[in-house]
């Protein structure tokens, strides 16, 4: 259990950034005041870790083995697209931006920068990742994992999320727009439909 101020939750987002919520602890919610004696919501919540970015890269690389950065982007990209659709939640709490060579995770970005070939990623714990959410990520690399990181590009450039992201803009702009959740779970919920 961990002591949590509302006030947290609110303006500083990432304090619970990477947890989930599981279930506040009965009669653990007080007032309290801070020091500044405006008075603040505490309680004491049960949270398990969610999984990032990093997790996802890593267990993608365990199962598949070295690839371009490129294609590591689009199997993560593809992973948080279908689990939203599949389980109505992220996977990740990553910005994912429409980048020219299609959709990029910038915290994963950030990391590999400069690297043309992936081989590993310590940086995650696949072991952080719960049942459901390795199952999204087998079916997508099931899918999507024979691909070369050229006909993932491509396909991408083929779907509304990228598309839409990027509208009027020329092919080989630079853009830092997002993809957002919602744009990713309505296009591909409507696929398979």
């Amino acid at each position: 259990m961990v002591l949590v101020h509302v006030s947290d939750w609110r303006y500083g987002e990432g304090v619970l950034r990477e947890l989930r919520l599981v279930k506040p602890v009965p009669g653990a919610v007080r007032d309290v005041q801070d020091w500044w004696g405006q008075s603040n919501w505490t309680m004491c919540v049960e949270v398990e870790a969610m999984a990032n970015v990093d997790d996802v890269a890593a267990y993608i690389l365990n199962r598949q083995g070295p690839m371009t950065a490129m294609k590591l982007q689009k199997l993560c990209y593809y992973s948080q697209a279908w689990h939203l659709v599949w389980d109505s939640e992220p996977l990740f709490n990553s910005r994912i931006e429409a980048w020219a060579n299609g959709p990029v995770v910038v915290d994963l970005y950030r990391k590999h920068r400069g690297q043309f070939t992936v081989t590993d990623w310590p940086l995650g714990d696949p072991a952080r990742l719960q049942p459901n959410e390795v199952e999204s990520i087998d079916v997508v690399l099931g899918t999507y994992g024979s691909m070369s990181a050229y006909d993932l590009s491509a396909q991408t450039h083929r779907e509304a999320p990228w598309k839409d992201a990027r509208e009027g803009l020329a092919p080989g702009d630079r853009c830092d727009k997002q993809i957002t959740n919602s744009a990713m779970a309505e296009y591909y919920e409507g696929l398979v439909a």
